[in-house]
């Protein structure tokens, strides 16, 4: 995993914020184990670097999945 200087914690609202998809993508994304979250409390909380890791690699395209 590419790490950032100072990685930083997103809380759900910030990471759908940042990848410009709705909450039920997100979430599905997190389901399918193609984002690597952790559940605290009633969200998620993820690092800057995975959801970058993701647009790198190509998961997600203008929205939408590669499915």
């Amino acid at each position: 995993m590419v790490l950032m200087d100072k990685d930083v914690v997103l809380t759900t609202k910030e990471a759908i914020q940042y990848l410009k998809i709705s909450k039920p993508t997100y979430l599905k994304y997190i389901q399918l184990g193609k984002i690597r979250a952790v559940k605290v409390g009633s969200g998620y909380r993820v690092h800057k670097s995975e959801l970058y890791r993701l647009l790198k690699v190509g998961e997600i395209q203008n929205g939408k999945s590669k499915e």
